[in-house]
């Protein structure tokens, strides 16, 4: 099978080639992508609408579900439980690739199913995106739900040009019974509730205002899909990137950093939310992630909000991805705002508390750094 050059690599290759000074600008132009488009927001649910609970990466206990289930019903809407959910493949995922992809097209194809409600993350969901046609998406916009590894399936949606929500997933739902605030404003916001988000003042802010579309995630499983064309959110013109991590020291945060600056994403970044970062080690002398990776984004001219409670530690408060988004970082704190119809509610994260701590074993589980089923 012949493999294509990409236009950087021939461009490489003329350059070496030639006896003329000649740089890659030169040699070829590479057209900048033009802004992401904004995305449809699938409709909000109603008493009775139908969930889909589905596993696109990692198996989840059974039990897990089941308790669930019992949550999502005292919500007022109606759990349906993925075929392939409780199979296992490999020691660690629930089904083969065509298992799970088959699962999320039945759910993306049938109209009374609402919004689907990924069991957890860990590794996977990266197999899964070359199956789903973008345009099935497009003609059954519904909300997907999920962090860590579905990270893959947000921006798979927002690349199809449909929302979708990072947020808290069966693991956590079923170990809180629902009862804090993860759940309850996730719930609130499949009925149609959306937040503007109050943020305590970081130390490590910058100042400034922007609007843009809302893409990343964890950063480990988005980095890999920056040049890949199909879900490729982060090369397109007014973005705001957020970013968390969990268990990675932090040189690899570092490299991965880099490799977006390299990659040209930050010439596109009208600001930057950097959510949790769990356990990042210590490997390198800084006093933080935050105090590192601001480092690197002073010499933007872009602000950035530091200290959102988004990711894997306790506070994992639900955001909309491939929404347009208002954000503004002052002196005294940053707030966060969703350009979407809606019932709009204000929120000050400085108030809310997880009622439930969630283990750091499960945390990690959670995103793949370790891996148990019993847990």
């Amino acid at each position: 099978m012949k493999k294509r050059l990409s236009a950087l690599t021939f461009a490489l290759l003329l350059t070496s080639c030639s006896n003329d000074t000649l740089n890659v600008a030169e040699a070829i132009s590479i057209p900048k992508a033009g802004p992401l488009a904004e995305c449809t927001a699938p409709a909000f649910l109603k008493k009775g609408d139908k969930v889909a609970l589905l596993s696109p990466s990692y198996t989840t206990p059974d039990s897990t579900i089941k308790k669930t289930e019992e949550v999502i019903k005292d919500w007022g809407f109606t759990p349906v439980v993925g075929k392939n959910v409780s199979k296992l493949d490999a020691g660690k995922f629930a089904g083969t690739v065509k298992e799970r992809v088959d699962d999320f097209i039945v759910a993306l194809k049938d109209t009374s199913i609402k919004a689907i409600l990924c069991n957890r993350g860990g590794y996977g969901t990266i197999q899964l995106v070359d199956s789903i046609d973008p345009k099935l998406i497009q003609d059954n916009p519904k909300w997907v739900i999920g962090y860590s590894d579905i990270t893959t399936l947000h921006a798979m949606q927002t690349k199809a040009g449909v929302m979708s929500i990072h947020g808290t997933m069966s693991s956590s739902i079923a170990k809180t019974g629902g009862n804090e605030d993860n759940s309850k404003l996730l719930r609130d916001l499949l009925k149609g509730e959306v937040p503007t988000y109050k943020v305590p003042k970081h130390k490590y802010n910058q100042k400034g205002k922007a609007e843009g579309i809302l893409v990343g995630g964890n950063m480990a499983t988005f980095v890999p899909l920056i040049g890949a064309s199909d879900i490729d959110v982060f090369q397109n013109d007014g973005i705001i990137l957020f970013m968390e991590e969990i268990g990675e020291n932090l040189r690899n945060i570092d490299r991965m950093f880099h490799s977006i600056e390299l990659h040209g994403v930050m010439e596109n970044v009208k600001g930057v939310i950097l959510g949790e970062f769990v356990d990042s080690g210590t490997d390198l002398d800084y006093e933080s992630t935050e105090a590192m990776l601001s480092m690197y984004l002073k010499k933007y001219d872009i602000p950035v909000m530091c200290g959102f409670p988004a990711g894997h530690d306790d506070v994992n408060l639900p955001i909309v991805m491939g929404a347009k988004v208002k954000m503004e970082v002052k002196e005294d704190g940053a707030t966060l705002a969703f350009d979407i119809d809606g019932k709009k509610k204000d929120v000050d994260t400085e108030k809310l508390t997880s009622k439930t701590a969630l283990p750091k074993t499960l945390l990690k589980m959670l995103s793949g750094k370790s891996f148990a089923i019993e847990d």
